[in-house]
């Protein structure tokens, strides 16, 4: 177990909360390297597709299955976030998909409330054994448009899922009563924050109205007995590798590969159904 995964008051603050915040689990020089090589990946930046929201103002997402051997995957791969998924989860976990999320300054568009299971669910993923990490690359602020959290909403279950516009949404008329009845957590992070949330955890971001963009990296991981019975664009259990805490100064400003796979076109959560 990595010294630097998550504590048991940290775990038992997810379980109950749906979401704990690692503070500084990532150095300065980590979370710049990985920023730094983003800003100049060639091939993620081509791969990046735009996702606008119900006023048009845009954000750039690149999306990929294979966390690989660049420094991305070292991120994805190292031990103090694959021990602390399997904490989480209680099981073998895999690599479900990477991306990077990048609001830019006064255009960065919103995202509507959703659970990332509002999505798994209809890629055949039948138990919510699943959870997400997002590293801030940026320092996320309430202005900027950081992530905001439904505290305990996890607890809730799966809500239906429906179009939004041009995103895919948890229904607005369920969420409506939510939000009156739990908090909502503005999720203000310096670089090399981490926060990780269940599956089932109601989250949304606003629009970026400041001067300063919003660049965050996610990955996101299943159960290995979760294994998806519907077979789709993420993959299906494929066990993951891990790498030393010290992989990524060790590699240092490594981009993706030439063969790295990406999701080349935004996807539709509602064009899978669970069998």
């Amino acid at each position: 177990m990595s010294a630097l995964a998550l504590n048991p008051q940290q775990i038992a603050e997810y379980h109950r909360e749906g979401f704990v915040i690692a503070r500084k689990m990532f150095t300065t020089e980590e979370a710049n390297l990985i920023l730094r090589t983003a800003e100049t990946d060639e091939a993620m930046q081509k791969s990046a597709y735009i996702r606008s929201d119900t006023t048009g103002s845009q954000t750039r997402m690149t999306v990929w299955s294979d966390p690989g051997d660049d420094i991305f995957g070292m991120f994805s791969r190292s031990e103090r976030i694959v021990d602390s998924m399997e904490s989480l989860i209680g099981d073998e976990v895999y690599h479900y998909n990477s991306k990077l999320n990048a609001k830019e300054p006064f255009e960065g568009g919103a995202w509507e409330w959703h659970q990332d299971y509002g999505y798994w669910y209809n890629n055949g993923c039948l138990f919510p054994m699943m959870a997400s990490c997002l590293m801030a690359l940026d320092p996320c602020t309430v202005e900027n448009g950081c992530l905001q959290v439904l505290r305990r909403s996890h607890l809730v279950g799966r809500v239906d899922h429906v179009q939004s516009g041009k995103q895919v949404s948890a229904d607005p008329a369920r969420v409506e009563h939510l939000v009156k009845q739990l908090e909502t957590v503005q999720c203000v992070m310096e670089p090399g924050d981490v926060i990780f949330f269940h599956c089932n955890m109601l989250h949304t971001s606003a629009r970026n109205d400041s001067p300063k963009r919003r660049w965050v990296l996610i990955s996101c991981y299943n159960a290995k007995s979760n294994d998806p019975v519907i077979k789709h664009h993420h993959p299906q259990y494929n066990p993951l590798k891990k790498v030393p805490d010290s992989a990524i100064l060790e590699v240092g400003m490594r981009p993706s590969a030439a063969n790295k796979k990406f999701l080349d076109k935004p996807y539709n959560p509602l064009e899978y159904v669970a069998k």
